[in-house]
């Protein structure tokens, strides 16, 4: 089974295809995705690397957790699921334009 690892602390010119090597050190590289700004395209520091099995990803992250890469040194761990809210948590307005929200 896959699983999906956060890299932290990279350098902002750190591209996927370093990423790509890097990883593939230790295994299968499923895919990679460095995070980037909407606006600028530049990155923003931090990627997902995701590995084809437990084991690989597992001696990716003891291998590559805190080892210096282009200058910074890398956090490297499993990503957590990102909590969302479903929109039940927070305010709904009514758009009609009588001023009124719900709840």
């Amino acid at each position: 089974m896959a699983k999906k690892l956060y890299v932290g602390n990279m350098s902002y010119g750190t591209t996927e295809e370093t990423l790509r090597n890097l990883f593939a050190q230790y295994g299968e590289v499923a895919s990679v995705n460095v995070i980037t700004d909407r606006y600028t395209g530049e990155s923003k520091g931090f990627g997902f690397v995701e590995m084809a099995s437990d084991a690989e990803a597992d001696a990716a992250i003891n291998a590559l957790n805190g080892r210096e890469v282009e200058g910074r040194k890398l956090r490297v761990d499993v990503a957590q699921e990102r909590q969302r809210s479903g929109g039940r948590d927070r305010p709904r307005f009514d758009r009609g334009g009588g001023g009124r929200s719900e709840y």
